[in-house]
């Protein structure tokens, strides 16, 4: 069976890890729900990130980015909280926030573990896997570094380590999660700005907390990468935004990137038979 077929979108109910063959006993699909609206840009998760996976520093020079040293997601980088600074003369749409006002927006993201991923579809070698948890995995001795998922991915998660020349990017801390244990990101947060648990119930969590926040008259509050029908089939991580996607340095509308292969291979397919078709034609027509 192909990754493509492995990989397909399932749905509402979408189950990934029964998907790619695993009995239907296996663990229940886990994620995690990042609510921006708590986050205090400690980066208490990047530094959780980096010490648990045994990550390389990134620089610790300033880069002009406000207090963003690590400036985005990569390799080496598994765990990013962006710093928007926004400046307004209008509300804000929270509380006390009217008039003349600076807003910090602070978000951590990570990998979207997606429920259809295109890093999965093009890897040629299967390092990239899914697990028994729902999660995308990459393994580290069976990667060749061709770099194909690298573009493939509509985030722009992964990337190619330099010293080690495979792709890297968050595991979900796999080797807690078969101990039982939460990631390592989610237990360093002072806030709960990261949650962890069951992606079913973390959805109903994040709806509430949504509707909270209405209550509250903040309006702009929003989820990203929950919906099952979005272009990747929903996603393993989402997010509780207080702006629009692309505020964080989000796509607002993501699409897996290898949607349409079995097309392609199809009309391709056809093309080939056409083509021989025609030299066999020509073939045969220069012996007579």
């Amino acid at each position: 069976m192909s990754f493509v077929a492995r990989n397909r979108l399932s749905g509402p109910l979408a189950d990934p890890a029964g998907d790619a063959g695993y009995p239907p006993d296996h663990p229940e699909r886990v994620g995690f729900f990042t609510d921006t609206s708590v986050c205090i840009g400690c980066k208490a998760c990047e530094v959780a990130c980096k010490e648990w996976n045994l990550l390389p520093e990134d620089g610790m020079d300033l880069t002009g980015m406000s207090y963003d040293n690590t400036g985005a997601l990569g390799a080496t980088t598994w765990r990013h909280v962006a710093f928007v600074e926004q400046e307004s003369a209008v509300d804000l749409g929270m509380p006390g926030m009217g008039g003349d006002q600076v807003r910090w927006l602070m978000s951590s993201d990570v990998c979207k573990h997606c429920t259809h991923a295109a890093c999965l579809d093009v890897c040629p070698t299967g390092a990239l896997i899914r697990t028994e948890h729902g999660t995308v995995l990459v393994q580290d001795d069976v990667c060749n570094g061709c770099g194909y998922c690298v573009p493939a991915c509509p985030y722009g998660v992964i990337d190619i380590r330099p010293d080690t020349g495979g792709a890297a990017k968050c595991t979900m801390c796999q080797d807690r999660l078969g101990a039982g244990l939460m990631p390592a990101c989610a237990t360093a947060c002072p806030t709960e700005s990261i949650q962890y648990g069951p992606l079913d119930e973390l959805r109903e969590r994040a709806a509430l907390r949504v509707s909270e926040l209405h209550e509250q008259g903040v309006t702009d509050a929003r989820l990203y990468g929950h919906d099952p029908d979005d272009g990747v089939g929903g996603t393993g991580a989402f997010f509780l935004l207080l702006d629009e996607p692309e505020v964080y340095g989000l796509p607002p509308d993501p699409v897996v990137t290898t949607r349409d292969l079995p097309s392609m291979w199809r009309h391709a397919a056809g093309a080939a038979l056409t083509a021989a078709a025609v030299i066999a034609g020509c073939f045969l027509g220069r012996k007579r």
